[in-house]
């Protein structure tokens, strides 16, 4: 179950780089289509908006998976302590906490926005459950990503910080 939830994550944060390239292309289409031919588009704010929340929260699972989250390690440096095992696990009970709340609160506004039909106020007029939708998904996964951590952590340890190695 972890190797699949890893590999999820994995994939998910492969998705939120290739948006992000492609946000960048849409963006140099518009610049060159507003400056160059003095042709705006109406597509590419709302669509590089859209894009742009979605592989953010996509990419919080991948980001916690190659432990790139903001990490302080001051107090417990040595990563085979128990009592680093014992705040590494804490700090990733309080990632949950916040998970399960924003898959909670978030899935009740995508599911409100969904049977009311909500759309966005742009020329577009997008259904806004598409947007909301990335915060339970994402979030979503990002707690699976904490939990299969967490197991990490007790089963195969937690890995060896490159500067410590390197003090060592």
């Amino acid at each position: 179950m972890i190797k699949l939830i890893d590999s999820i994550s994995e994939f998910t944060g492969k998705v939120a780089a290739w948006v992000f390239f492609a946000i960048g292309f849409f963006i140099t289409y518009e610049v060159i289509s507003r400056y160059v031919f003095n042709s705006p588009t109406v597509w590419v704010d709302e669509v590089s908006r859209i894009g742009q929340i979605w592989a953010a929260y996509l990419a919080g699972a991948f980001a916690l998976k190659h432990r790139e989250m903001i990490v302080i390690d001051i107090a417990f440096r040595r990563p085979d302590t128990t009592i680093r095992k014992v705040v590494e696990t804490f700090a990733i009970c309080v990632v949950i906490l916040f998970c399960l709340t924003a898959v909670w609160y978030g899935y009740g506004l995508w599911l409100k926005s969904t049977l009311r039909g909500h759309t966005t106020d742009t020329y577009l007029a997008l259904p806004k459950w598409f947007t909301q939708a990335s915060v339970w998904f994402g979030f979503g996964l990002l707690g699976l990503q904490a939990i299969a951590e967490a197991v990490k952590i007790w089963t195969v340890g937690i890995p060896a910080d490159e500067t410590l190695r390197h003090e060592v």
